[in-house]
């Protein structure tokens, strides 16, 4: 299993690429070739002991960076650290790609050198996101490939979130809904007025419309949307999830009394933290292109990027890719 890693992509690259990455050779087995400028990352790998670790430096003269048009820069960049890497899963050099960088040039660098799996007519990038199912998250897809779509696309997202869904998270059967600001049927935008009768026709196990409560809520296992409001699902949920730990905090060390209950209650709270820890799933899976490519958090730390090049590993492993074109022919 060989996972490709823009070493160049995120807020913090090189040092917690490298560190992260060098994470997930030791503890999962797993051979990586980092792809970066030399002189930036070699420095960061000299820092360990990487002596029997199937780690590699793959240069890459160029970088995309964070504020750069993603198009634009993919097709100027043709040495970059993101397109170098993806050649590689194209030639069949490595078996996924991961970054942490410019999501939208990881979504472009995709479609050019990849291309789309035959069938598909939007790729979707896709989330775990927590909630009240049997196993602790739901699957939210479109989080920001596509602000609009048409029916068929969120049919797709739903047919491509199952597979992934089944095949990786070992969900048997998964429930389907669309987002909505209504649950009742009929409820609606005209976009999922006129998808949510496909999907009830489409074999999936669709459960109907779910409003915002719902998803974190456990009424479905994949939920779809358009990548506009997936957006800003995930980002309110971010925030508002960094508000509440942060509230917490300041009232359970505001007094003694709490402090002393703080403290007995730390492993608990040790718990919550995790589950709502995006670092924990290290990434989004970008579901319709012919490669298994992983777009982690801008800011991941080594914990996020290692946990994102076990969730690449995850996708070769159980034939997502595969799965998805068999399902489209």
């Amino acid at each position: 299993m060989k996972i490709v890693v823009d070493a160049m992509g995120g807020d913090h690259a090189p040092a917690v690429v490298v560190d992260g990455a060098i994470q997930a050779a030791r503890d999962l087995g797993l051979e990586i070739i980092l792809v970066g400028q030399r002189e930036a990352v070699q420095p960061e790998l000299d820092k360990f002991d990487t002596a029997g670790l199937p780690i590699s430096l793959h240069h890459a003269s160029q970088v995309i960076d964070m504020d750069e048009h993603p198009a634009a820069a993919v097709k100027a960049k043709k040495d970059s650290s993101m397109v170098v890497a993806m050649d590689l899963v194209k030639r069949g050099e490595a078996d996924a790609f991961f970054t942490a960088g410019n999501s939208g040039g990881a979504l472009a660098a995709a479609l050019f050198r990849l291309g789309r799996i035959r069938g598909i007519k939007r790729p979707a990038i896709s989330t775990i996101f927590p909630s009240q199912t049997k196993q602790g998250y739901c699957f939210l897809l479109d989080i920001g490939a596509n602000a609009d779509c048409k029916p068929e696309y969120l049919v797709q997202f739903a047919h491509m979130g199952s597979i992934y869904a089944e095949r990786v998270l070992g969900v048997s059967n998964p429930r389907v809904a669309i987002v909505s600001n209504g649950e009742e049927e009929g409820k609606g935008n005209q976009l999922v007025q006129e998808t949510a009768p496909i999907l009830k026709a489409s074999g999936l196990n669709f459960v109907g419309n779910a409003e915002g409560r719902h998803v974190p809520g456990g009424l479905a296992d994949v939920v779809v949307t358009d990548g506009f409001t997936g957006n800003v699902i995930i980002k309110l949920a971010e925030g508002v999830s960094r508000l509440l730990m942060d509230v917490l905090k300041e009232e359970l060390t505001s007094t003694s009394v709490s402090k002393l209950g703080a403290l007995l209650a730390k492993s608990s709270f040790d718990k919550v933290k995790s589950r709502l820890d995006y670092r924990e799933y290290g990434g989004a899976p970008l579901l319709g292109v012919d490669g298994a490519v992983i777009i982690g958090h801008g800011r991941s730390d080594a914990r996020a990027i290692r946990n994102g090049i076990r969730m690449a590993a995850q996708t070769v492993e159980n034939g997502v890719v595969e799965a998805i074109v068999q399902g489209m022919t």
